[in-house]
């Protein structure tokens, strides 16, 4: 019956050699669960435990621990820092990791940011560079300025931008036009 099932031994070497190579290739999807990723490296651990393979806990925790997306490189330092691989179980990983991951949907994404808060340094209101110039810049966080320091780029009024010029579009520029020269037009486009 044993034969029958599991085949002769050249069978099971490459049944063996195939699950080898597939438990090598094995690596964590970008928006795979971890559940679902325990599930498919236990299956392949447990076919190579059946036949015949030397399968420990150390081994499939490396493996699992080696192969963890991009995000997950962090817990992954802290779990090896805080823990000694020879001895955590499988099991142990599993519920460290959800536990994580459900940190992760509570955050309400799976990308992490560090959020910066800047002090009001270089002459009031402003962040950066910007502010230091006296506002002439042209930063994302223009409603963050005080207005009353920020300098118009063409007339050099203060209290508002270029943009919110009152007096930028009323006044247009004339040449003198004699009707004996000859004319040169120009579009800018």
């Amino acid at each position: 019956m044993k034969m029958k099932c599991q085949g002769n031994a050249r069978v099971q070497r490459a049944q063996l050699n195939r699950l080898r190579r597939t438990f090598e290739v094995l690596a964590m999807k970008q928006r795979e669960s971890i559940t679902d990723y325990f599930g498919r490296v236990m299956v392949v651990a447990n076919d190579m435990r059946n036949c015949g393979e030397d399968m420990t806990d150390v081994k499939i925790v490396e493996k699992i621990l080696r192969t963890l997306t991009e995000k997950w490189n962090y817990i992954v330092c802290s779990i090896e820092e805080a823990n000694d691989i020879d001895q955590l179980s499988v099991d142990a990983l599993q519920s460290s990791l959800l536990v994580h991951e459900q940190k992760f949907k509570k955050d309400g994404g799976e990308e992490h940011t560090l959020k910066v808060s800047h002090d009001e340094g270089y002459g009031g209101g402003g962040h950066g560079r910007a502010a230091f110039r006296g506002g002439r810049g042209r930063g994302r966080d223009r409603q963050n300025y005080n207005k009353a320091t920020v300098e118009c780029y063409k007339y050099h009024q203060l209290g508002h931008f270029r943009y919110e010029c009152p007096s930028w579009g009323k006044q247009a520029n004339y040449a003198k036009l004699d009707e004996s020269e000859e004319m040169l037009l120009l579009r800018v486009s």
